[in-house]
C-alpha cells in the first residue's frame, strides 16, 4: 500500500507538471489573432486577425453626416466629402504590436482570461484642402457684389458731394470654415462665416474723398522762378484738373496740359529777336533781348504735385533761359529784303477804341523778324494785350457774347497777318477762328484768324531758308491795314487761295431782350448782331519745283443772336 501510495502521487504530480508545460507552451504560441481582452475603438477585438478587427472597427465608426451653414442657407452630407476619415489601420496595428510583444506569463494570464485591458484610440482628421475645395462649390453662388458709390460736383452747391453711396458686398469664408473644421474634426454642424467685401476700391470712404476733393478746390497762385511773372487760377479752374473717384483722386492728364500751355503763354519771358522799327521815315534796329521761360518737364511735375496738396496756395515754375535767335550782328539789311506776300483788311465803322487797339497792334508787329526754319508767334511779338503795352477796351468775343474787354481790334491785325503768311505759302502752326462770322473782314469769308492772351496764338513756320520781316502799313483814315512779308530770300512757288466753299448754312435764332436798368423806358440798346452760321472751307494751292500741292482750312462759325438791352417797362414788338 505503501508503496503504490507513493507510486500515485508521483504520477499525478508528473501529470500536473506536464499539464502546465503544455499550457505554457501554447501561450509562447504566435497564432496571428489578437491577445484577449483588447479594444479598438471601443470595439472587442481579441481574437480577431488584424483583418478582422479593421473590419469591424471600421463597421462600428462610420462616417458622420455633417450639416453646412452658410448665410440662409444649409446642407447635410457625408463627412467624407468634406476631407473627413477614421484611421482604423494604425490603432489596429498598435493592438498587434501589443499582442507580439507580451511576456509569457501575459500571455498565460490571457489565456486564464486574466489579460490586461487595452483600448486602443481610433483618430478622426480632415484635410483642409478637401474641405475648402467641396465648400467653395457649395457656397460659391451666396456672395454679392459690392457696388462702388459715386461722387460729382454739384454745380448747385458749388461742391463735390457723394451722389450714390457705396454699398458693400458679402462673400463667403470656406478657407477659414476648412480651417476649423480640421482643428475639430467630431464637429457635426460646420458654419461657413460671411466676410465683407468693401466697395471702394482704395477702400477710402466716400464721404472722405468729396471733402478732399472740396480742399483741392482752391485759388492758385503760379510764379516764373527767376522772373517777376505772376499768373492765377481759379478755384473752378482748378478742379477741371481732377476727377474724384472710388478709388480716389485722378489727374486728368489731357485738361492739366492744356492748362499748362496756356500759363507758358502768360508767365513766361520769352526771348525777344533784334528787330526793325519804323522810326522818323526809315527803319531803325532794335536791340534782341534775352528771355526766361519755363522749363516744361520739371514744372509740370511740381503743377501736379501742387494740385493735389490741399495746403499748396502758390507753385514757382522752374525755369531757364532763352537766348534770340537773331541778334543786332546778323540782322539782315532792310533794303536787301524782297517782298514775298500781302494780306489786306478792312476796318470800316469801327469805334475810336478798336482803331486805336488796331493801330497798337499793327505797330508792335511792324519790322518783328523771323529766323530761317523759326516760327513766327503773334501773342509773343505782340508782347501780350494789356493796358501797358497800350491797349484799351473794345468790343470782344467772349463766353458766347460780344461784351466789351481789353484789346477788341487786335484780331484785325491777327486776321491781316494770318493773309499775308498764308498768301506766302507758309507752313500754319496755329489758326484759331472766331465764333461767328464777323463782318470786319468780309468779302473773304473764312480768311481770317483769333487771337486771344494768354493761350489762343497765330503761328506760322519760316520755311523760306532765310530770315523774313513782316511790315505793317495802317492807313487809318481808309480804314485799311497791310502786313507784308519781306525776306532775304523769295521762294520760288506760287501760291492761289480759293474763295470760301460753303458746306452749310444755319439760320441765326430770334433776339433777344435783356432789361437794364441803366436805360430809360422805352429806351433800346443793341449790343450784339445776328449772324447766321456756316460750315465751310478755303484752299491754298502751292506749285513749287516739287509739283501743286494743296491744304485746306476750315472754318465752322455758330449761328449768332442780335441782344438788345431795353428800358424797364419797354414793350417790343406789333
Amino acid at each position: 500500500m505503501t508503496s503504490g501510495t507513493r507510486y500515485g502521487l508521483g504520477a499525478a504530480i508528473t501529470v500536473a507538471l506536464l499539464g502546465g508545460a503544455l499550457a505554457v507552451g501554447v501561450a509562447g504560441q504566435d497564432n496571428g489573432k489578437l491577445a484577449p481582452g483588447l479594444k479598438v475603438g471601443g470595439v472587442a477585438v481579441g481574437g480577431m486577425t488584424p483583418e478582422q478587427a479593421a473590419t469591424a472597427v471600421a463597421q462600428h465608426n462610420p462616417a458622420p453626416q455633417v450639416t453646412v451653414k452658410a448665410a440662409d442657407q444649409s446642407w447635410t452630407v457625408p463627412a467624407t466629402t468634406l476631407g473627413w476619415s477614421a484611421d482604423v489601420q494604425t490603432p489596429v496595428k498598435a493592438a498587434q504590436q501589443y499582442t507580439a510583444q507580451r511576456t509569457l506569463l501575459e500571455r498565460f494570464q490571457g489565456m486564464l482570461g486574466q489579460g490586461k485591458a487595452q483600448d486602443f484610440a481610433v483618430k478622426t482628421s480632415v484635410d483642409p484642402a478637401v474641405a475648402r475645395a467641396t465648400l467653395e462649390k457649395m457656397t460659391g453662388t451666396l456672395g454679392t457684389q459690392p457696388k462702388n458709390g459715386a461722387v460729382a460736383f454739384d454745380s448747385r452747391a458749388m461742391k463735390y458731394v457723394v451722389t450714390v453711396p457705396e454699398t458693400p458686398g458679402r462673400k463667403p469664408d470656406p478657407d477659414a470654415a476648412a480651417q476649423a473644421y480640421a482643428a475639430n474634426p467630431a464637429q457635426t454642424t460646420l458654419s461657413v462665416p460671411m466676410t465683407t467685401w468693401q466697395a471702394s476700391k482704395g477702400g477710402q470712404k466716400l464721404e472722405d474723398l468729396a471733402a478732399l476733393g472740396n480742399k483741392l478746390m482752391r485759388p492758385m497762385t503760379v510764379k516764373l522762378n527767376g522772373t517777376n511773372r505772376v499768373g492765377s487760377l481759379g478755384a473752378l479752374q482748378l478742379a477741371n484738373f481732377y476727377w474724384v473717384k472710388p478709388e480716389g483722386i485722378v489727374l486728368d492728364d489731357k485738361a492739366i496740359k492744356d492748362a499748362f500751355k496756356g500759363m507758358m503763354t502768360y508767365i513766361d519771358e520769352p526771348a525777344r529777336n533784334a528787330r526793325y522799327a519804323w522810326k522818323d521815315g526809315k527803319y531803325v534796329k532794335v536791340s534782341e533781348k534775352a528771355g526766361r521761360v519755363t522749363d516744361e518737364a520739371a514744372a509740370i511735375d511740381a503743377f501736379k504735385k501742387a494740385i493735389v496738396d490741399p495746403a499748396a496756395k502758390t507753385v514757382i515754375f522752374p525755369s531757364k533761359a532763352a537766348q534770340p535767335e537773331i541778334t543786332l550782328a546778323n540782322l539782315p539789311d532792310p533794303a536787301g529784303l524782297q517782298l514775298i506776300s500781302r494780306g489786306v483788311s478792312t476796318y470800316y465803322h469801327s469805334s475810336p477804341e478798336r482803331r486805336i487797339n488796331v493801330a497798337n497792334a499793327a505797330q508792335k508787329i511792324d519790322g518783328a523778324m523771323v529766323p530761317a526754319g523759326g516760327v513766327f508767334s503773334f501773342l509773343q511779338n505782340l508782347g501780350g494785350i494789356s493796358p501797358d503795352n497800350g491797349f484799351v477796351g473794345g468790343l470782344i468775343i467772349s463766353g458766347g457774347r460780344t461784351v466789351d474787354g481789353l484789346g477788341g481790334g487786335v484780331c484785325q491785325v491777327s486776321t491781316t497777318t494770318f493773309r499775308a503768311l498764308y498768301s506766302a505759302g507758309l507752313p500754319v502752326v496755329e489758326r484759331n477762328q472766331h465764333s461767328y462770322r464777323v463782318g470786319y473782314y468780309e468779302p473773304q469769308v473764312g480768311f481770317e484768324a483769333a487771337v486771344y492772351d494768354p493761350g489762343v496764338d497765330l503761328k506760322f513756320k519760316n520755311d523760306t531758308g532765310g530770315p523774313i520781316m513782316l511790315k505793317t502799313i495802317n492807313y487809318p483814315r481808309q480804314s485799311r491795314l497791310v502786313v507784308e512779308v519781306w525776306g532775304t530770300v523769295k521762294p520760288q512757288r506760287s501760291v492761289y487761295v480759293s474763295p470760301a466753299t460753303i458746306l452749310s448754312r444755319t439760320p441765326h435764332p430770334a433776339p433777344k431782350y435783356v432789361v437794364s436798368p441803366k436805360l430809360r423806358p422805352g429806351q433800346v440798346n443793341q449790343v450784339d448782331w445776328a449772324a447766321d452760321g456756316y460750315n465751310l472751307y478755303i484752299t491754298r494751292t502751292i506749285k513749287d519745283a516739287s509739283g501743286t500741292h494743296q491744304d485746306r482750312t476750315s472754318t465752322s462759325y455758330k449761328p449768332w443772336q442780335a441782344v438788345y438791352e431795353v428800358g424797364p417797362g419797354t414793350r417790343m414788338g406789333g
